[in-house]
């Protein structure tokens, strides 16, 4: 056999595979994502990636691991300078944020109106990433409130789980003051350097720092009125144990010296960790304020996706945020198990694992009494300035403590953020 016969036959075989494979290699695509805290959102999104790459081979991902800070500085510097070389094709903005970088950025992220359909999603969340009309993130994790309490220290209080239900704030603090004195504990633990508090109970009634026009609202807001007088009333009833920081404000409750915690539902996991405490609690919708428009349901903090209008890869982020966190309610349920996340798809609903009993909180169907509270979060504006309001606010709760009228401090309150957003 004369191999020369063979020789071209081979050459084009070579020819064929070599053009085959630079195909392939040109219609591969990687997508860039930039995030923070690897057991939540960046292993999140490896989840969906995963998912997405079953029915996309042709699709990878790189999911960038930052500290938050370093996120939103980074992401501020590429914005700033004009250039996209250096940005992500799509990135995690924390929901208070997002009006910041959608006004102070026009043009900068890709408007996904018209292909992802909001009205299956918490409406509160699509406020949030909306401006004039056209709607640009993927909404992803809430912050959907509850009041978590100690059964135990409730009934040897005199109380039944029913009475934690449709509570007003005024019978909340009433509650503490019997739960101190029949059981020594504090009803709730308080970092006074922390607005968080006051920013759930402000919500809850639809209102924020913020009108829906985002202009400054502090001293003829109801809300933050309403919600001052109550914080006030909790320190001055001294119902609460003083909290440093955030560690210290995890052990008033892990370590039992409280009986309530009220915060954003990704709580949860930290609650659940001390497995001596197993089936000691319970959860409740949030108090509500005494005034027009006061609900059960807020939230505290939470974020979505956003991708870059400059992304090479634009067409394909969009594709796989619709397909993944728009449409996949198996996936809501992985990431439920998993994680601890709610997500804000309202579909996800009636899945298993938002319907399943939980043991720790004695069987009750804890979220699925999270994903109902969650349709009731009221929408605000968070504005552009949410950061130097909760800064004003903060430097106000010791006078708002020793007495000063809350009227006096709502003044004080905007004249600071008047001089920090000049």
């Amino acid at each position: 056999m004369d191999m020369r016969t063979y020789l071209p036959r081979f050459a084009a075989i070579a020819l064929a595979s070599a053009s085959f494979l630079a195909v392939t290699a040109a219609e591969a695509k990687e997508i860039t994502i930039w995030c923070w805290d690897p057991n939540f959102n960046v292993a999140i999104m490896k989840e969906a990636g995963a998912r997405y790459s079953k029915s996309h081979p042709d699709v990878t991902f790189n999911i960038v691991d930052f500290a938050k800070a370093d996120v939103e500085q980074k992401l501020q510097t590429g914005l700033s300078s004009g250039t996209a070389d250096a940005l992500p094709d799509i990135v995690l903005i924390e929901d208070y944020g997002a009006q910041k970088y959608l006004q102070s950025f026009p043009g900068a992220f890709a408007p996904l109106s018209g292909t992802v359909d909001y009205s299956g999603f918490a409406p509160y969340k699509v406020g949030l990433m909306t401006l004039d009309g056209q709607v640009y993130g993927m909404p992803f994790d809430s912050g959907v409130t509850g009041l978590y309490y100690r059964k135990d220290y409730l009934e040897q209080a005199g109380f039944k789980p029913e009475d934690m239900q449709n509570l007003t704030w005024d019978r909340f603090i009433e509650i503490g003051q019997q739960v101190e004195a029949k059981t020594g504990k504090k009803m709730m633990g308080f970092d006074p350097t922390d607005a968080g508090l006051v920013r759930i109970i402000m919500q809850s009634a639809g209102q924020w720092y913020f009108d829906k026009d985002g202009k400054t609202n502090i001293t003829g807001n109801a809300a933050l009125k309403a919600s001052l007088e109550t914080v006030g009333k909790i320190m001055s009833s001294n119902i609460y144990k003083p909290a440093a920081g955030w560690a210290d404000w995890v052990g008033t409750f892990t370590s039992g010296d409280v009986a309530t915690v009220i915060t954003g539902v990704w709580i949860t996991g930290t609650v659940k960790a001390q497995p001596d405490q197993s089936g000691k609690w319970g959860v409740a919708p949030i108090p509500a304020l005494s005034i027009d428009g006061a609900t059960h349901a807020s939230n505290l903090g939470g974020s979505s996706w956003y991708v870059l209008e400059s992304s090479a890869e634009k067409a394909e982020a969009i594709d796989f945020l619709n397909e993944i966190y728009a449409k996949d309610v198996d996936f809501y349920q992985t990431i439920l198990q998993d994680r601890g996340a709610v997500g804000s798809l309202l579909a996800a609903r009636s899945g298993a694992a938002y319907g399943a009993a939980d043991p720790f909180f004695g069987d009750e169907k804890v979220w699925q009494n999270f994903s109902d509270w969650l349709a009731k979060v009221p929408s605000v504006n968070y504005g552009v300035f949410t950061n130097e309001a909760d800064t004003a606010v903060t430097a106000q709760l010791p006078a708002l403590s020793q007495g000063m009228p809350v009227d006096d401090v709502l003044k004080a309150i905007d004249a600071e953020i008047s001089g920090q957003i000049q």
